[in-house]
């Protein structure tokens, strides 16, 4: 936890045990919030009573139900549905908590999705109070568009019972240095794995945030483990940063030597100019008589009307994408839509989507991951996006090609930039792949045997171009365990030996099994 990190607990801290009424804590998405409310329970004091609202997008009636239910206060069925009836209970246990000498204390993440009506509501929960002492404690976290909800002139009232602010800002370079070095000597690092260069590039390319700090270092990480390489530099911060954003980076000395050369080229230019121009005024030029030349006539021949492709259409922003499509990026679209790049049928009343592909012949991987690992596995899947008012979106990503994605929704395909994405996607991603063998859709070890072990030994002597041999071992021996690393290493998938389903899909995806949709047509690399 960094220093600023230590001071925004601290302040909660102090708000829970001397303040009372409003905590407002803001941050932008990924700076560490919820790592700051994990800490703050962790420490919450011995006479505090926690209730946790994870999510705010809550009627009125539904916010105090579950303040109670939280705090397990008994209710009837009927008080459920009374805004007075739930109050009132809440009171009681509010009074009778201050009677032993304990604090309630309400905490609200993702706060900045609260509706007015629902803030109201919270604000008059703060009138529950004895003579010298509120009885409710009330912290709201949310992302900074928080402050400006509660700028409103209508939740003046409530925004001048706030008694605590802090804004969690991005790390500073150094904390960004000091901030990757503590988590690896948690891990037990022994040296310095990363140099000071790379550490610059981490904090200019992650701006400071600790979650992009983390997926970048980690890719960073993974990328030395399969190179075998024991120091990091800022050349593979930037690899690492282009699997994650799904575009490329230079160096930060590139600009410059780009600009310096421009600079010298317009004054070379500009000399010259100026010297022909001297030139030019010190030598006089005779006059000379016109000379009249009749001129002979010239036959130009007819030139060939010249027809120029039209230019290729620019990819969209997702974001606007996600606007004009409202309620078409829901599972079930989504669903529908992945489901037939495989010739499957998607039926939204058939169940789970899962079970509904499994009865298909075709297995469901949730994971998370970059771009670099979309391109390896080379099969369409879903994103998960999170919008800028933090709503999930489901968009199937049928192809890559350069910095652009086509996504296939229910109505039409679309091609976006991958930048976009990037900004609105956090790694969750669903795909589909179908088990060439019965029972190959588990991960295989040493020791096991079978067909799918039998399978297994013939996708990868095919892989290493040993198509001659004819393998008939189905026994997962020392040898395939060499052959699974070696094929895990060349990719860049965790090297274990063991055959686990990201390792399968790969090696079924260098083959050509007819039906089988791709996401990169082209010539693929190991990334």
């Amino acid at each position: 936890m960094s220093e600023r990190h230590a001071e925004a607990l601290a302040h909660l801290l102090y708000g829970i045990t001397e303040a009372g009424g409003f905590i407002q804590l803001t941050g932008e998405v990924g700076t560490g919030k919820t790592t700051i409310v994990r800490s703050l329970l962790e420490r919450m004091p011995g006479h505090a009573d926690v209730a946790v609202i994870l999510n705010p997008q809550l009627t009125p009636v539904e916010f105090v139900l579950t303040i109670c239910e939280e705090l397990g206060i008994f209710m009837r069925d009927e008080d459920a549905t009374s805004i007075k009836d739930l109050v009132d209970l809440l009171n009681r246990r509010l009074l009778e908590a201050h009677a032993k000498g304990r604090r309630i204390v309400v905490i609200v993440d993702e706060a900045q999705n609260l509706m007015p009506a629902t803030l109201e509501q919270v604000r008059l929960l703060t009138n529950l109070e004895t003579a010298s002492q509120k009885l409710l404690q009330i912290i709201l976290i949310g992302q900074p568009e928080l402050r400006e909800v509660l700028d409103r002139v209508e939740l003046r009232q409530l925004a001048q019972r706030i008694t605590g602010r802090y804004h969690l800002a991005p790390l500073s370079r150094s904390e960004t240095a000091s901030y990757v070095n503590h988590r690896l000597k948690v891990a037990g690092a022994m040296g310095e794995i990363f140099s000071s260069s790379a550490l610059s590039e981490v904090h200019r390319l992650s701006g400071g945030i600790p979650r992009i700090i983390n997926v970048i270092c980690d890719r960073a990480l993974l990328g030395a483990f399969t190179q075998e390489q024991h120091r990091i530099g800022p050349g593979m911060i930037r690899e690492a940063a282009s699997e994650v954003y799904g575009r490329s980076f230079s160096p930060p000395w590139l600009k410059l030597l780009v600009g310096s050369a421009g600079s010298v080229a317009v004054l070379g230019l500009v000399l010259g100019i100026w010297q022909l121009t001297r030139t030019t005024d010190a030598v006089p030029v005779a006059e000379a008589e016109p000379a009249v030349v009749a001129a002979a006539p010239v036959q130009l021949a007819q030139a060939e009307p010249v027809v120029l492709p039209p230019p290729a259409p620019r990819p969209q922003d997702v974001a606007e994408v996600l606007v004009q499509k409202v309620g078409m990026t829901n599972t079930e679209g989504a669903f529908g839509q992945l489901l037939s790049l495989w010739g499957a049928k998607f039926t939204a009343n058939g169940g789970r989507p899962c079970d509904q592909a499994k009865k298909q012949g075709l297995e469901c991987v949730y994971q998370q991951g970059t771009w670099g690992q979309l391109r390896t596995l080379n099969r369409p899947a879903i994103l998960t996006l999170i919008d800028e008012d933090s709503n999930a979106h489901q968009v199937v990503v049928s192809g890559l090609v350069g910095d652009t994605a086509k996504i296939n929704l229910p109505d039409e395909t679309r091609m976006v930039s991958i930048a976009s994405l990037s900004r609105l996607w956090y790694g969750d991603y669903l795909v589909l792949w179908r088990p060439q063998v019965s029972g190959s859709a588990r991960a295989m070890s040493a020791g096991m045997r079978g067909d799918g072990v039998r399978w297994l030994r013939t996708k990868l002597n095919t892989v290493a171009g040993k198509t001659g041999e004819e393998p008939t071992s189905d026994f997962y021996d020392e040898d395939l365990v060499k052959m699974v690393e070696d094929f895990q290493r060349q990719y860049r998938l965790n090297v274990d030996g063991i055959a686990g389903v990201q390792t399968q899909i790969v090696l079924d995806s260098l083959g050509s099994t007819p039906g089988t949709p791709v996401l990169v047509t082209q010539a693929r690399g190991t990334s």
